[in-house]
């Protein structure tokens, strides 16, 4: 393992600087100098002897160094070619069980999983700008992990956990959520990173949930899910007819779900529901399922 000091920020600048990287904002690229913080994360995440763990942006390579030592198997995932390759030829160098995927985890992922298998658990300090991305692609993508750990924007943590009725509810709540119990684990003031962020960091932790759809069920879901808030202003009625069709209307009224009401106000189990009868009525439609109108 490399003798670089994490909790550093001299140190950190120094070896960017010798190697000729130079952080993009647009990737996210904030490094989690606070020990105490990676060391909750790791242990939040709890690795076992020869789990296979993903890591989404691992950075140099700290929290990746602790994964390995505890017994894991780590993919790790690295968009900044220059990081990637750092971490192969000085501070992961020969290391075991170790393997890196460059590239935007977003276009790499299924590749990942063709080759390496599925993750049982995942560790990520999220970019800002695709942190919700890449957690709706994880859902949305049927991954499964057994444990999930990221840091995201507080205001992404939020819209995870937000309640029907609030403003942070959304698609991504219902998405996310259908498929993973969520908690919140804390927040990470800006100093705790480097270059410290403008904003307030918040960790949170996923849980697969038992019965949660997949396959063609979690597809349709999903494309409930966006439809009912296409436009968050307009009621259920108007913009599930838009996306669905006028007979919409009537699987609506046999699951005694309000049309006037706004998708905000649902609960998650009826986006589930309508999910579930709106899919059974496509497959008994002439043509199968994929027929908009019914």
């Amino acid at each position: 393992m490399g003798a670089l000091n994490h909790d550093s920020p001299s140190e950190i600048r120094a070896v960017l600087e010798r190697r000729g990287i130079g952080l993009k904002k647009r990737w996210g690229q904030n490094f989690l100098v606070n020990r105490g913080a990676r060391e909750r994360l790791v242990t939040l995440l709890d690795p076992r002897p020869g789990e296979l763990v993903w890591e989404i942006g691992p950075g140099l390579g700290a929290m990746t160094g602790v994964l390995l030592e505890r017994g894991a198997r780590v993919v790790a995932f690295e968009v900044d070619h220059g990081i990637a390759r750092y971490l192969l030829q000085e501070e992961l160098a020969g290391a075991a069980r170790f393997a890196l995927v460059e590239g935007d985890f977003l276009r790499t992922w299924r590749d990942a999983l063709a080759l390496h298998g599925a993750p049982e658990a995942v560790l990520g300090n999220l970019p800002y700008r695709s942190a919700s991305l890449m957690i709706a692609e994880i859902a949305s993508g049927g991954l499964r992990p057994g444990r999930s750990v990221f840091t995201v924007q507080r205001e992404l943590a939020e819209r995870l956990l937000a309640a029907p009725g609030t403003k942070s509810y959304s698609s991504f709540t219902v998405l996310c959520g259908s498929c993973f119990r969520i908690a919140a684990r804390g927040d990470l003031q800006p100093g705790s990173f480097w270059p410290a962020p403008e904003v307030v960091s918040s960790v949170v932790e996923l849980e697969p949930r038992e019965g949660a759809p997949t396959g063609p069920e979690l597809q349709m879901l999903s494309r409930v899910a966006r439809a009912l808030f296409a436009a968050r202003r307009k009621t259920i009625r108007n913009n599930a007819v838009a996306s669905f069709g006028p007979g919409v209307l009537a699987v609506l009224e046999k699951l005694d779900i309000d049309a006037a009401c706004r998708a905000e106000e649902l609960e998650p189990q009826a986006f589930a529901k309508l999910a579930a009868a709106l899919l059974a009525e496509e497959k008994r439609a002439p043509g199968g399922s994929g027929s908009r109108s019914m």
